[in-house]
Formats: structure tokens, C-alpha cells, sequence
């Protein structure tokens, strides 16, 4: 019996070295980052004028993804000017009292703004926001999340009924400067690899070793839609 359980204790580590070796490897490629474009862009096309701009909420605030899809959501909403804003976020009174205020900052007129606080997650807010908007099979949905949430989450509105959903995907915007560095002007130890030049080894590495769980983390995600009938 102890022999069986230390064998499928080898095998285990075995698996897990190997998988933590390809993550290693993979986050020195640009398969991360196209993992991510793949989900953000992936059936999410539209050629319509939307009715509805759904902001996606699920952080709090202030926080780098609320904000990069609050600003979107705002520059949106500027090019459709007709299109209703809407809210969709767990219910927090302060929060969405800030997203409220950060948009009206941005320029959107709050009587365009509608808030839907019931829902935890993307199912969830398909369907309560389903119960506020009548004709949903004539409504033009354009949705604005995170582009890692972008594909499950454009294929769960459509399950729910909005048959006429696209989106933006709130992107980051690359900084294109040069972040190499002299070490040994700034006092670096000559005993201590020299790591200046290489924006690979500095960033990128680490950046897209984040990516690769955020995106094993979403496919898992879709995998329970699927499986679910949510999507």
C-alpha cells in the first residue's frame, strides 16, 4: 500500500515538474499575449450602433481592470452617443458610486447611466439584465470587459437571448520606450548578473507568466459554461 501511494506521488511531482517547466518555457514566447488576443477578440465582432454599452464590473474601485474598462466604456459611449450605459456590478453602494462618478468625470451624461447590481457573475448578469431591457431579441448589445473575459462572456449573452452582441476588449496600451539601463552607471555590483538590456529576463517573462495563469484560469472557466449550457 505505501509503495502504491509513493508511486502516484512520483507521478504526480512528475506531472507537476513537467507542467511547470512548459509554463517557464511558454512565457519566454509571445503565445501568452496571443492567447489573450484570441480571447479578446475571438466572436466578439459587431456592425451595428449599439443600444446598450454593458459595462462588465467585478473588482473594486479604484483598480486597474475597473479602470481600464471604465475608460473604454467612456470612450465608447463619446462615439455612440444614443447608446444607453450600463452597469453591471455586484452590489456595493460605494463602489458603484465611484463608477458612476468616473464616468460622469469622462463626459457620459448620467441620465445615461443605468445600474444593474444584482449578479455575481457573467450568467448571472446576462440574466437580471435580461429582466430589464424588453425586445432583447432586437437590442444591440456592446459589451466592454477585460479581454481575457471577452470570448466567454460575449457567447454567455448570446446564450441568454441578446442574439445581437459584440464587444471591446479593454485592452492595456503597450509603452513603446526603451527600458534598457546602464548597470554599471547606476552602481550595479560586478558580482551580480548583468540583466540591463534584456527587457525578456526584466518583464516580459514575468508579465506573460502571469498571462499563462490568467488564461488557463478563463479556459477552465469556459470549460463550466460549456458544460453548464451557459454558453
Amino acid at each position: 500500500m505505501f509503495d502504491k501511494i509513493k508511486r502516484w506521488f512520483k507521478i504526480f511531482f512528475i506531472i507537476v515538474g513537467v507542467w511547470s517547466v512548459l509554463l517557464m518555457v511558454f512565457a519566454f514566447t509571445r503565445i501568452p499575449y496571443d492567447l489573450q488576443v484570441w480571447l479578446g477578440t475571438k466572436n466578439s465582432e459587431y456592425k451595428f450602433k449599439p443600444d446598450y454599452i454593458v459595462f462588465l464590473g467585478g473588482s473594486g474601485m479604484p483598480s486597474g481592470d475597473n479602470l481600464m474598462r471604465l475608460y473604454y466604456t467612456a470612450q465608447i459611449s463619446k462615439k455612440f452617443p444614443d447608446a444607453k450605459v450600463l452597469i453591471a456590478h455586484p452590489l456595493d453602494s460605494i463602489v458603484i458610486h465611484q463608477m458612476k462618478s468616473n464616468l460622469i468625470l469622462n463626459g457620459i451624461d448620467s441620465t445615461q447611466i443605468i445600474v444593474v447590481s444584482e449578479g455575481t457573475n457573467t450568467r448571472q448578469q446576462a440574466l437580471k439584465i435580461k429582466d430589464y431591457i424588453s425586445n432583447i431579441e432586437q437590442k444591440n448589445l456592446l459589451l466592454v470587459t477585460s479581454p481575457e473575459y471577452m470570448y466567454r462572456s460575449v457567447a454567455a449573452f448570446r446564450k441568454a437571448g441578446f442574439l445581437n452582441t459584440g464587444g471591446e476588449a479593454a485592452f492595456d496600451n503597450a509603452m513603446f520606450i526603451d527600458l534598457k539601463y546602464n548597470n554599471k552607471e547606476i552602481g550595479g555590483k560586478p558580482y551580480v548578473p548583468d540583466v540591463s538590456s534584456s527587457i525578456d529576463l526584466r518583464y516580459n517573462f514575468w508579465n506573460y507568466l502571469k498571462l499563462e495563469i490568467t488564461c488557463m484560469r478563463e479556459f477552465v472557466a469556459i470549460a463550466y459554461y460549456k458544460l453548464n449550457g451557459w454558453m
